[in-house]
């Protein structure tokens, strides 16, 4: 590194899908194990940042997928996201247990975790194992499925709505 330049522990976190395809296929040829988790990440807060430490925890690396603009809305309406995809994304990779962020157009990760491949599967506590999108496809191939508990009280959504609340008065 030359004088005067910084390196961006971001840029190097943040990867497009085909480039994170390489680098678990890497990985895993040396025995690590893959943690995948998804979702929106609107408003980060305490309980994505404890429940993402969980994750990380049931294996090597952790990479997390973050649903896109277009997928929040389809999946949240219209006055979602608060926060737009390229600063969620930067906010989830600048944690210190994700190794990989990645953003993703879908309204389910399941295009994202076929290529990935994960060895775990990671969701909350508030998803039955037999509906967490991809799972039956992990579990096919050898691969586990885990929830984590999340902490009571805490979402981006009771956010929301505790800042319009407040906002009324």
């Amino acid at each position: 590194m030359r004088a005067g330049r910084t390196i961006s522990l971001l840029g190097e976190k943040i990867k497009s899908l085909q480039e994170l395809r390489k680098i678990i296929l890497r990985l895993k040829s040396q025995g690590k194990k893959i943690v995948f988790t998804n979702g929106c990440f609107d408003l980060l807060h305490y309980g994505h940042a404890k429940y993402l430490e969980e994750a990380k925890k049931k294996g090597d690396m952790l990479v997390v997928a973050v649903n896109s603009d277009a997928s929040v809305r389809r999946i949240k309406g219209k006055q979602r996201p608060i926060i737009r995809e390229s600063n969620r994304l930067k906010l989830v990779a600048a944690l210190e247990s994700v190794d990989y962020a990645v953003l993703f157009d879908e309204n389910t990760p399941l295009k994202t975790i076929k290529l990935l491949h994960p060895d775990i599967l990671a969701k909350g506590s508030d998803w039955k194992k037999e509906d967490i999108v991809g799972g039956n496809f992990v579990l096919g191939y050898g691969g586990k499925i885990i929830t984590i508990k999340l902490i009571r009280g805490l979402s981006s959504t009771a956010l929301i709505n505790k800042i319009a609340e407040i906002s009324k008065k």
